[in-house]
């Protein structure tokens, strides 16, 4: 996940840089030293997790950046970060998502992390599975359909594929709800990727034809109509 620190001191940005690295978090960190810098690079902020944002800058201030990146970019979570109590209720003007001291952050800062990574986790709805590959955590999202093949399920994704050995209907069972639809013995596709169903033959984004069997057809096209209009 990539995370923004942005903090005019540079004492304070490496003390942050320091405490995230053994949050036990495999993070990519970028540092600005003022609120101008970081509006410069929006493009970068709007694919961050977390934005760490001093209050009391020169310039444009931390609250002042908060505000510029909530407006464009809601889903952001911003950390305020300052040395003074009294600007807490700022925090809420903004839409912080949490408001840290810097005196309290070694014992703060891990759990505060912790809270807005499950967070984003539950709003991306990422799922863990023990994959042949290790254990890995998977966006719902990325997951385009899981094939039998053997005696093995395989993950297909956009990137790679991941192969596990647990029953399909223990893995329909575990999506239940997240979009996915099982077409047959074989297949669970994510309705995200249905291009086209039609004649019996389900057509996915990415060009991939699957039959559907005739006894399952009804069924699979009426969850998908269902799918269609809930989005």
């Amino acid at each position: 996940m990539k995370i923004t620190v942005c903090d005019d001191s540079k004492k304070d940005r490496d003390i942050l840089r320091e405490l995230l690295k053994v949050c036990d978090h495999d993070f990519e960190i970028k540092e600005y030293s003022s609120g101008e810098e970081l509006y410069a690079n929006m493009e970068y902020v709007q694919e961050c997790g977390i934005v760490f944002l001093d209050i009391n800058m020169e310039g444009m201030d931390g609250l002042k950046a908060a505000m510029k990146i909530k407006e464009e970019y809601p889903e952001v979570h911003i950390v305020l970060v300052t040395a003074y109590m009294n600007y807490a209720l700022d925090g809420y003007k903004v839409k912080a998502s949490r408001f840290l001291l810097k005196d309290d952050l070694e014992q703060t800062l891990p759990e505060c992390v912790d809270d807005i990574l499950k967070e984003i986790r539950q709003k991306e709805r990422v799922v863990k599975f023990g994959f042949v590959e290790g254990n890995m955590c998977l966006r719902v999202d990325d997951i385009i359909y899981i094939e039998t093949n053997k005696h093995k399920n395989v993950f297909y994704t956009m990137k790679q594929t991941y192969s596990i050995y647990k029953k399909m209907d223990e893995l329909e069972q575990e999506l239940e709800g997240m979009g996915f639809v099982r077409i047959h013995q074989s297949f669970l596709i994510n309705m995200k990727y249905i291009k086209k169903i039609s004649s019996y033959v389900m057509i996915l984004t990415t060009g991939k034809e699957i039959s559907v069997p005739k006894s399952r057809y009804p069924n699979v096209k009426r969850q998908y109509m269902l799918f269609k209009g809930a989005e």
